[in-house]
Order: C-alpha cells, then sequence, then structure tokens
C-alpha cells in the first residue's frame, strides 16, 4: 500500500510539474506573438501616418495649377490601394506581407515620382506647407523602416522560439503557427544603374 502511494504522489508531482511548465510555456508564447501583433500595430500606424500626410501633400501639390495630373493620379491611386489592404496580424501569412509591402512599395515609387516632378516647379519647391510635408513624410518612412525592423526582431524571436525543443512541443499543441516577416522587395539586392551623362 505504501509503494502505491509514493508511485501515486510520484506520477501527481510530475503531472503538476509537466501542468506547470506547460502554463508556463503558453503564456511565454501567448505574450511573445501578443508583443509582434502590437509591433504589427505600430508598423500600421506609421504607414498610416504616411497616408495621412500625402493626402495633405496631394491637396498642397493641386493647388499648383500646371502640376502633371498624371502624376498626381499615380499617387492618389496609389495610396487607395495601399490603405484597402489590411492584415490581421495574428493569422499573416507570407503571401499577405509580400503583397502588403508590394502595395506600399507602389505608393513609395508613385511618391518619389512626384517629389521628383516637383523640381520643375519653383513656386511648389518654394511653398512652407510643401517642404514641411515633405521633411515629415522623410522622417515617418524612416520611421517605417525603423518599425518594420522592430516588427522582424520580435517576430523573429517569437519564430525562433516556437521551434525550440521542447517548446515546440507546446507551440504545436496550442496552435502557435510561424509569423510572416518583412523582406527587401524582389530586386532590391541588385544595386541601381547610376548614370550622370547629362548631355
Amino acid at each position: 500500500m505504501k509503494k502505491l502511494l509514493i508511485v501515486l504522489a510520484f506520477f501527481v508531482v510530475l503531472l503538476l510539474a509537466l501542468g506547470g511548465w506547460y502554463v508556463s510555456a503558453n503564456n511565454t508564447l501567448v505574450e511573445m506573438k501578443g508583443q509582434a501583433v502590437k509591433q504589427w500595430a505600430n508598423v500600421e500606424s506609421s504607414y498610416q501616418r504616411r497616408n495621412d500626410l500625402i493626402g495633405n501633400l496631394v491637396k498642397t501639390v493641386q493647388g499648383a495649377a500646371d502640376f502633371e495630373k498624371s502624376t498626381l493620379t499615380g499617387v492618389i491611386n496609389a495610396r487607395a490601394k495601399a490603405t484597402s489592404i489590411n492584415i490581421d496580424p495574428s493569422n499573416m501569412t507570407p503571401e499577405q506581407i509580400a503583397q502588403f509591402s508590394k502595395v506600399q512599395s507602389g505608393l513609395t515609387g508613385a511618391l518619389s515620382k512626384l517629389l521628383v516632378s516637383v523640381e520643375r516647379y519653383p513656386d511648389l519647391k518654394s511653398n512652407k506647407n510643401f517642404l514641411e510635408l515633405q521633411t515629415q513624410i522623410e522622417g515617418t518612412e524612416n520611421r517605417i523602416n525603423v518599425e518594420r525592423n522592430r516588427f522582424n526582431d520580435i517576430a523573429g524571436d517569437y519564430n525562433i522560439h516556437i521551434k525550440k525543443i521542447p517548446t515546440n512541443i507546446i507551440a504545436a499543441i496550442a496552435n502557435f503557427e510561424p509569423m510572416a516577416l518583412f523582406s527587401a522587395d524582389e530586386g532590391s539586392e541588385k544595386a541601381p544603374d547610376a548614370s550622370f551623362d547629362f548631355k
């Protein structure tokens, strides 16, 4: 009888230890994923700030009556596309990140074209509102890069953690999936051709 009680006590202690380990590991995964989801919200917030600034920039540029309408239309359309993509951070896939990144890159390209076109409009270049918006957009672009890098760091740590033994067992049981990360746009690994022939 005494041996049976010892064996039973051993199994109870073992079950309590395993249960405690499961709860602790699960809570760590929940916290890590929650931090990544929160950081994704920071990424989206930075993109939203850029979209808000672009709206004001477009209104300022529209005031220059002879400004190229096709360039403005390109920015307006790219902005509409960029704001139409929503991603659920708790269930994002690499394909969704790639699609999100693609439309954001389209907006970045349209915005760059707009800012280059401004060089031909001295009145617009000297407009105080335009210059302030341009500076704010440049700062926001830097902030977007910082927030994306932070997201990749946090989500990357989470992805590593769910693959480690023995946490991977709990991750599989509790259905913790890896999170997609930002990666460079296709072709960005190649240096752009720079031509200084002004003839």
